[in-house]
């Protein structure tokens, strides 16, 4: 079940909406096509306000109709109803087509629009991209739902996508993304046989699971979300194999905790390590690189690069590729470290995300190569 909101927009000429008596002569006419496809439709409510007006209309089921008269020649219909799983819809996206079509004839609009239902009230099936424009997921199933002491954890099934963990709202991994890990990691390009590498969050454990085929010697993993692990494992095997539940091996340990410990305890035992991931939050939104989550990534770079050797690299995603000015600003902090680095980049298209993202590979420049 889920309330059902359906959006129609029409531009038509100004003049035709600039005074009260236009307005109710356009609504009067929107009014009579509306009532062939909404039954019992009859005027609520009416508000004159600054720029237009606004009618309200109820019908059959509770339906209500919200209609937004601008008076730079704008209108907004909007249709809400709520519907079980087994009703038929009140107006359908195909009806609400055919809808649209006769308004634009009958009132004479030069432009019109209807889009698809949006499914409110229920487990979400929406999610931004990562410069904020609405997504809408396959999503049939809600398999986790829970608060941790951190963030709120889902675990969600998608038709095309299969299990999603999702994390605050925000989709994180599915078990069709096994591009993201692969290209944090650069498979094919970095060797990590016989090498020791720290992996700063991780919890969903698809990148542990992947670095161990690589052979390392020896991978520490540090989350501090015991949930996420816990879901994971439960809900996401394909992506993490049985790493989450068994939490230590021979080459491979889990420590549960702020990440931080570890790394302040490996920079005073002057501990080195050949590669680090920052498998943390994604880089900040924003105008400029303030505010807690830059100050919590910033502290963890320069942290990052106290116990990475030499010849060592730190591994971590960006953002978006459609988020230019914010990647540009870490750019940015990553030319004031000291010892200064370098980086190159890569981009991957990531199947639960539906869009192109930045990855980052960065390392000690040549003249600075840490022992400064």
């Amino acid at each position: 079940m889920s309330v059902q909101t359906l959006l129609l927009d029409f531009s038509l000429d100004p003049a035709r909406l600039g005074d009260e008596s236009g307005q109710k002569t356009v609504f009067g006419q929107l009014e009579t096509v509306l009532k062939d496809y909404i039954p019992n439709l009859i005027l609520a409510a009416e508000v004159n306000i600054e720029g237009g007006s606004l009618k309200l209309l109820t019908g059959k089921r509770g339906t209500t109709v919200s209609v937004r008269l601008f008076d730079r020649g704008l209108i907004t219909v909007n249709i809400e109803y709520f519907k079980e799983d087994n009703e038929e819809p009140i107006i359908s996206f195909k009806s609400a087509r055919v809808l649209e079509s006769q308004l634009k004839k009958y009132i004479s609009v030069m432009n019109s629009q209807a889009y698809a239902p949006l499914k409110r009230c229920l487990f979400s099936r929406y999610y931004p991209t990562s410069d904020e424009r609405l997504l809408e997921y396959d999503i049939d199933d809600v398999l986790i739902d829970e608060q941790s002491p951190f963030q709120r954890v889902q675990i969600v099934h998608s038709k095309s996508l299969g299990n999603m963990l999702v994390l605050d709202d925000l989709q994180n991994i599915s078990e069709a993304d096994l591009i993201y890990t692969e290209t944090l990691m650069q498979r094919g390009k970095e060797s990590y046989e016989g090498k020791e590498i720290v992996i700063l969050g991780g919890g969903d454990g698809a990148l542990l699971y992947e670095l161990l085929k690589e052979k390392p010697k020896f991978v520490w993993m540090l989350e501090i979300d015991e949930l996420v692990m816990n879901a994971c494992n439960k809900h996401l095997k394909s992506i993490c194999g049985d790493v989450l539940e068994r939490r230590k091996g021979p080459n491979y340990e889990i420590i549960v905790e702020d990440c931080m410990l570890t790394v302040n305890k490996f920079i005073k035992d002057n501990k080195k390590v050949d590669y680090i991931f920052g498998d943390l939050t994604d880089i900040p939104i924003s105008e400029s690189a303030c505010g807690e989550l830059w100050e919590f990534m910033i502290t963890i770079l320069q942290a990052a690069f106290k116990i990475l050797k030499p010849n060592g690299k730190f591994m971590t995603h960006g953002n978006g590729a459609t988020c230019p000015e914010s990647l540009e600003l870490y750019e940015q902090e990553l030319a004031k470290l000291k010892p200064a680095v370098t980086f190159t980049k890569s981009k991957a298209f990531v199947p639960s995300f539906f869009e192109d993202w930045v990855f980052y590979q960065i390392s000690f420049k040549a003249a600075d190569n840490g022992d400064a």
